[in-house]
This record gives structure tokens, C-alpha cells and sequence, in this order.
């Protein structure tokens, strides 16, 4: 089993921070990782993305060009990796931010209003971890208490106090998921 993934925004929303917890995760389990960020020179507001691979065995390249799911946070990267995303892959679509809906056939769709969701929950940073939550309950790439175990050793701790709302983050995008 092999599951590349690229997880796009702006920078500031956390799609880095999203993409090192999947790896932490994923490593922690004993898979073969590779994580890549990329970003544009700006520090807030610019492009943001980086691919995360998860294998079984050895992996040949870190290059990802066909994900086999992507998470988009922004109208940007909803363009530019939408088409990209395999057949019967999975995308991840922040739609409180993304209002165009896709017109693929050939993938799975999750809609997660995950900025509101985010919002609601007292803090708007929270809405990567949400769709965190629905890539992984759609894609089954790691347990979600991977997730949960990886949030508990690699959260820095500037943002421990946050701990408690990341899990439950975690929780409502995978049950966003399952809807």
C-alpha cells in the first residue's frame, strides 16, 4: 500500500503543521514516509502546500504528481489540485472557504465546512486538524489514534494548551466524513 497525498492553502492555516502530523503518524506506526513542504516566500497569506507519502515498503520517489488524495483549503489549490487527484482518490474540500463544488465522478468527495466548524469550536486555526480528520477516516492512511498519539508527542509546546481542542478537532472532521 502505497497513499500520496498533498495538503494545500495559504500560509497560516496550518497545511504544513497538517502534513507533519500525518508523517509523525505514519512513522510512528512503522510505515516509510516522506513529507515536503513548499511555500512561497510570503509568511502569511501566500501559497502554502506539502505532499506526504505513506508506504509499506520503500518509496522509489518523494515526488508526488497523481495524490491518491488531497486536502485544499482555498479556492487556489482547489484549482491547481483537484484535476490531480487519481481516480477514485479521495479530496478533502474546506467548503466554508471553497464555495465551487467539483464536478468529479471519478473520486470521492468530503465537503467539510471545517472553518466554521473550526470557528464554532472557539478557534479558526483548528480547521486543518478537522480535515485532517476526514482524510483520514476517508483514506484509512493511518488510525485516527495515530493521529491523536502523534498530536500528543510532536504538538509544540507553545500550543500544548490546545491539545484538548485538536483532538476534538480531529473527531468532528471525522465524523464530517462519515455524513
Amino acid at each position: 500500500m502505497q497513499q500520496e497525498v498533498i495538503i494545500s492553502g495559504f500560509g497560516g492555516q496550518g497545511t504544513l503543521f497538517a502534513g507533519q502530523l500525518l508523517a509523525h503518524a505514519a512513522m510512528d506506526s512503522g510505515k516509510h514516509v516522506t513529507w515536503i513542504p513548499s511555500y512561497g516566500p510570503e509568511m502569511r497569506g501566500g501559497k502554502a502546500r506539502c505532499t506526504v507519502i505513506v508506504s509499506d515498503s520503500e518509496i522509489g520517489s518523494p515526488l508526488v504528481r497523481r495524490p491518491s488524495a488531497a486536502i485544499v483549503l482555498n479556492i487556489p489549490s482547489m484549482e491547481a489540485f483537484e484535476p490531480a487527484v487519481k481516480p477514485e482518490g479521495v479530496l478533502v474540500i474546506n467548503d466554508s472557504l471553497i464555495p465551487q463544488k467539483s464536478g468529479r465522478k471519478d473520486i470521492r468527495i468530503v465537503d467539510v465546512a471545517a472553518t466554521e466548524l473550526a470557528t464554532e469550536m472557539g478557534d479558526a486555526r483548528l480547521a486543518n486538524v478537522i480535515c485532517l480528520g476526514a482524510l483520514v477516516k476517508a483514506t484509512g492512511i493511518v488510525p485516527l489514534e495515530a493521529i491523536d498519539e502523534a498530536l500528543e508527542r510532536h504538538l509544540p509546546v507553545r500550543h500544548r494548551k490546545l491539545l484538548p481542542l485538536n483532538h476534538r478537532a480531529l473527531r468532528r472532521g471525522a465524523e464530517a466524513a462519515d455524513a
